[in-house]
């Protein structure tokens, strides 16, 4: 059911847009701009001057409605019928260059996917196609406020579609996982307990803040991951309302959880379970009703739709008794003075209640453009070729020494495009600035906001970043902190080749600049 009925309009497709293939250009003195991809911003103009003829009025089967249809409805024939997808599929930043300290440019390689991925032109080219159409949402009886707001609840169901939400499912737009956990924290019943593993990225550690909360310590396998919640749920007491909350995938590993079985484990016992899908869902598939899970969060930043926006998906009754996360306007019903000469509010039952305030339909629409453009993709392509970089990257590094590669499950464990490692001899700081000055390569350092998981893989635990320089750790030596590699439907065969190959080079030749600590971070000394 929509969150504002009298504002539905029918679900609609879109065939992936034609853009430039992404560049494989390995390092180079220069690279011109990215070529301009093509764009729906002029058909949606004349798209906009046809529904909107004078006199006409807006409403659920208005010109407004079908002209929102359009928008994200209006595929080139030739896009249809093709054969199937092109990957890796064109983003936004794929021809930038960066300078190299050690002189000349590269085409940046953005491995870093699993703190932001890039924006798929596709969703590029349609926030431009709506842009100029952008209006306020269900405050306005004019045709572009009539327009944006079925564009915002069409977003809501394809982004109810993406993940196979049940019947009565709501589809609450937030900014992010974060967000969205929080506003879950918000609304625990009373006397709820929740039970979380301390492998969770801090976004699903932190936010149940006044609730009775039980860490469970990493599991080493997935079966040990289920008899763990198991024997917790049983021993719980009181025996009252839980809620479970786990990761699809590690931020840390990339390595799948068995979310089926944990939800399995938490229905026989008399608790829910919250999926936080932010480094799941823009890898594989994720169903709501094949999973059993009882609420989704994900992030559109991740989901190569970075406008600000995330979702919290999931059953509507702990939503619907809860109190607004937000209060104010767009979340009542009704405000009326009382007797006492104070207020009232009546709230909504829907997804509104939890939206507060003017929503960012710009960012829901980028995120449902997001989720449209995966599923015609085909996840099948998708996993099949990360699975693909997956196996190349462990491969590669497994042949440089002293390179250990994190793992909670084992090595042979399924990932996704996200893993960490270390290298003997050297902080994490110091490698992740190398490959960045010196090969115009973008990764991650440090504990990634899961800081428990990472001390624990590591073995150690250090609560302060090592310095930056080559080597920090003696031979032998631990080093603090780790480097994470990330990639995903955007990512070239290029960007992994030159990453390995640039590993390689620092460990057997190190580094050709120097570099210092500068404000936390390793930076490179100034020439």
């Amino acid at each position: 059911m929509s969150a504002y009925p009298n504002t539905a309009c029918a679900p609609a497709t879109w065939a992936v847009s034609a853009a430039p293939a992404a560049s494989s250009g390995a390092l180079s003195a220069s690279s011109g701009a990215a070529a301009p991809a093509a764009s729906a911003v002029g058909a949606a103009r004349a798209v906009g001057r046809a529904a909107f003829p004078a006199g006409s009025v807006a409403g659920a089967d208005s010109p407004a409605a079908a002209a929102a249809r359009a928008l994200v409805g209006a595929a080139p024939a030739e896009a249809a019928q093709a054969p199937g997808p092109v990957l890796p599929l064109p983003v936004l930043g794929r021809d930038v260059t960066v300078p190299l300290v050690t002189g000349g440019e590269a085409v940046y390689a953005a491995l870093d996917y699993a703190a932001s991925a890039p924006a798929l032109q596709r969703v590029w080219d349609d926030v431009a196609a709506y842009a100029p159409y952008y209006g306020s949402v269900h405050r306005g009886a004019g045709y572009l406020s009539r327009l944006s707001t079925e564009l915002l609840e069409d977003s809501r169901r394809a982004v109810a579609e993406f993940l196979g939400c049940r019947p009565g499912d709501q589809v609450v737009f937030t900014r992010s996982t974060t967000d969205s956990l929080n506003l879950l924290a918000r609304a625990l019943p009373a006397g709820c307990e929740v039970f979380v593993f301390e492998t969770e990225h801090h976004a699903a550690l932190l936010p149940w803040r006044g609730a009775r909360v039980t860490y469970l310590e990493a599991p080493r396998t997935p079966a040990a991951a289920v008899a763990a919640l198991e024997r917790a749920l049983v021993d719980r007491e009181p025996y009252g309302p839980a809620l479970v909350c786990v990761t699809g995938a590690s931020n840390v590993t990339g390595e799948l959880w068995p979310v089926r079985e944990l939800a399995a484990a938490a229905h026989a016992h008399g608790a829910r379970i919250v999926l936080d899908a932010a480094q799941l869902a823009p890898h594989h598939p994720v169903d709501v009703a094949e999973l059993d899970v009882d609420w989704v969060a994900f992030s559109g930043h991740k989901l190569y739709a970075p406008f600000g926006a995330g979702v919290l998906a999931g059953r509507a009754d702990w939503l619907r008794e809860a109190e607004p996360y937000l209060a104010g306007g767009g979340a009542s019903r009704s405000v009326a003075r009382r007797a006492d000469g104070g207020v009232e509010a009546l709230w909504h039952t829907t997804e509104a209640r939890h939206e507060a305030g003017s929503p960012n339909v710009i960012g829901a629409y980028a995120v449902a453009s997001a989720c449209r453009a995966l599923r015609e993709a085909g996840f099948d392509a998708l996993v099949a070729r990360e699975r693909e970089l997956v196996d190349r990257v462990r491969e590669g590094l497994a042949r440089v020494p002293g390179v250990r590669v994190l793992s909670l499950f084992g090595d042979d464990a399924p990932r996704v495009g996200v893993l960490s490692f270390t290298v003997e001899g050297w902080s994490g700081a110091h490698l992740a600035a190398a490959l960045s000055a010196e090969y115009g390569i973008g990764v991650r350092d440090g504990l990634f906001c899961a800081h428990p998981l990472v001390r624990a893989l590591l073995g150690g635990s250090e609560r302060e970043p090592a310095e930056c320089g080559a080597p920090q750790a003696g031979s032998g030596e631990r080093a603090a902190g780790a480097v994470r590699v990330s990639f995903g439907a955007g990512t070239p065969d290029e960007h992994v080749d030159r990453f390995l190959r640039a590993v390689r080079e620092l460990v057997a030749d190190g580094a050709r600049w120097s570099y210092r600590t500068e404000d936390g971070r390793c930076v490179p000394e100034r020439g």
